[in-house]
């Protein structure tokens, strides 16, 4: 069907459920291979995130997508490299998009000129498989032949495009990058974000990268798992200090057929990795979950698997997720963390697992586990209904035609539980703002337009739910100086009217969507959850407090702070008349990047 509105003029295929859309895919060009990784790492220095989260777009898709025609592009020759990250051929998709920009030209030809109906143009997009049949239309360069008396090949320096976020954001990390100071580090919490480069050095400061995470200065490794929906194999390896470069790792993943074979490839220089295969039972599931443990102290010999527990119910929750998994390759982790003492645990663990669940085991997973973490271990406030419920992600499944089918329903009912009264203590006019990145916010992002690879909301869904929109505010990080850096955090919270307390703060690997957040069915006595995901709650009661006090000044952290460090900007901005949410899957040509490029998917 065909469709105006300010994203232009759109022909879409129907779809039951669009949490899984294929992400755009570059041209092909003759006799050119590929670089998998960017001119500038992304990886996760250039993401807001928190340590047990790595950058990675979402659910995977279930139909190709094209957008044609697209403006003509000037192509260079890339020097081959390894092969892709694994985590679906849609992470595989982004990841050629990212890599293959498309100069900004200040003049445009009549006929594409012709072609635009809107703001950004009267692009036509199916996701009709006979497509995958259709010529493409992408202009075709051959790449400049080597001439016969050149020289023998040298690595050469690349020309990059001036950045307005400075020089820095081309050098590689400063030798004292990969530095953590402990005594830097917020001991209340324990709530770090990931190290971004190209910012100023003091919003790293007691921030961390996964390479200190797995350095000595926690402890000595000896295995070690990794839960992901996306592996660079290749580059995992390298975060491991030398010395531990050899121990044991599984990883748990989601892939399937040829992306598993192609994972399992990826692998075989490293004789110390093994694989555990997510089952996924439920159409369009993913792997979502994202975990590193910290390290606990052991128990004595004998104990009980109940010792060890913390008032939080941590360990037990822990156990009952791996247990969720049916895999024997973690059985041998289960028995390894009953040995060991959680005592100390103040936060609360939220999973997500695949299936569908009636009676009590209802409120073991999903949103429902946190309406009753909520519901037992807070208290109202007075004038609860002007308490704004923030929500912040980097990717949105479908929600249904009007707010009624499921985000008011179901998970803003969730959100807005305070105490044993529930949500009936809440206003329905309660505030629900919503922080997802504009188009302006991508476009002078660090990255530029390839960071809105990692940001995979899809037209499809997109215009069926243009009454989400209006709940959107831009993603603004002043407090932590990652105003720049796109999120690919998710957090969500309870503020107070003030923006200056929190009743309860949660940082998970779950997006806005039924799919990670599970779904009610059955006249509300089944909930349906496709996904793994995996997430830590903070209450205030655990750590003797009424509500959490918000820090204003991030960076640098202090060892000694009370206040809770919110990673971005509170309150958030609302959208201006003129902004638009990203969407992936449509091309961006009005205006260059920081790098001077274009966003044209294909």
């Amino acid at each position: 069907m065909s469709q105006e509105s300010q994203h232009g003029k759109w022909t879409l295929s129907d779809s039951d459920d669009d949490d899984n859309i294929v992400p755009p895919t570059p041209p092909k060009k003759p006799d050119i291979k590929l670089n998998p990784k960017p001119n500038v790492k992304p990886d996760p220095e250039s993401k807001a995130s928190t340590v047990n989260t790595v950058p990675k777009p979402k659910p995977e898709p279930k139909s190709q997508v094209n957008v044609k025609p697209k403006p003509p592009v000037k192509t260079e020759k890339i020097p081959p490299t390894s092969s892709l990250p694994m985590g679906s051929e849609a992470r595989e998709a982004a990841h050629l998009s990212q890599n293959n920009p498309v100069k900004y030209e200040n003049s445009s030809s009549p006929a594409l000129k012709r072609k635009r109906e809107t703001d950004e143009g009267g692009w036509n997009l199916s996701s009709s498989d006979d497509d995958d049949a259709a010529p493409s239309s992408a202009p075709k360069t051959k790449p400049k032949q080597p001439s016969s008396r050149s020289p023998p090949r040298k690595k050469t320096e690349e020309k990059r495009p001036p950045s307005p976020h400075g020089a820095n954001y081309y050098k590689e990390e400063p030798s004292d990058f990969f530095e953590a100071n402990l005594s830097a580090m917020n001991d209340t919490y324990r709530f770090y974000l990931n190290k971004v480069s190209g910012i100023e050095k003091k919003f790293n400061t007691g921030a961390l990268h996964i390479k200190e995470i797995l350095s000595p200065m926690f402890g000595t490794l000896k295995e070690s798992v990794q839960f992901n929906y996306c592996f660079d194999i290749p580059w995992m390896v390298k975060q491991y200090p030398p010395e531990f470069r050899d121990k044991p790792v599984i990883i748990v993943h989601g892939e399937k057929r040829e992306s598993k074979a192609r994972l399992i490839q990826q692998a075989q220089p490293y004789s110390h990795i093994r694989f555990c295969q997510a089952k996924l039972d439920i159409a369009f599931g993913t792997h979502h979950t994202l975990w590193m443990s910290p390290l606990y102290s052991r128990l004595p010999e004998g104990s009980p698997e109940t010792a060890g527990e913390s008032p939080t119910h941590f360990k037990q929750d822990l156990l009952e997720y791996l247990r969720a998994y049916r895999a024997p390759e973690l059985a041998e982790w289960i028995e390894r963390i009953k040995e060991h003492d959680l005592s100390e645990t103040r936060i609360y663990l939220i999973g997500s697992t695949p299936g569908r669940f009636v009676g009590c085991d209802m409120e073991k997973w999903g949103h429902l586990k946190l309406r009753k973490l909520l519901s037992e271990n807070t208290c109202p406030v007075q004038n609860a209904g002007q308490w704004p419920v923030i929500g912040q992600f980097s990717s949105i499944g479908s929600m249904g035609i009007d707010k009624t089918k499921w985000l008011a329903a179901e998970f803003q009912r969730t959100l807005m539980t305070l105490g044993k009264a529930g949500s009936s203590s809440s206003s329905p006019d309660t505030p629900m703002l919503l922080v997802y990145p504009s188009v302006d916010n991508v476009r002078t992002s660090l990255e530029g337009y390839p960071a809105g690879g990692s940001l995979p909301y899809s037209i499809q869904t997109a215009q069926r739910q243009l009454w989400l929109h209006s709940y959107f505010h831009r993603w603004k990080a002043e407090t932590s100086g990652r105003s720049n850096a796109m999120p690919h955090i998710k957090t969500y919270m309870r503020v107070s009217p003030d923006f200056s307390q929190l009743a309860w703060f949660l940082v998970t690997s779950a997006n806005l969507s039924k799919a990670a957040w599970g779904a009610l069915e059955k006249n509300n006595t089944q909930i349906m959850v496709r996904s793994y995901e995996l997430g830590v709650l903070y209450l205030p009661s655990a750590f003797h407090m009424s509500t959490f006090p918000v820090e204003k000044n991030v960076f640098p952290v202090s060892s000694s702070s009370t206040g809770f460090p919110v990673p971005f900007d509170l309150p958030p901005h609302r959208y201006s008349d003129k902004d638009r949410p990203w969407i992936w899957n449509i091309p961006y040509t009005q205006a260059p990047d920081t790098h001077g490029n274009i966003w044209v998917p294909s």
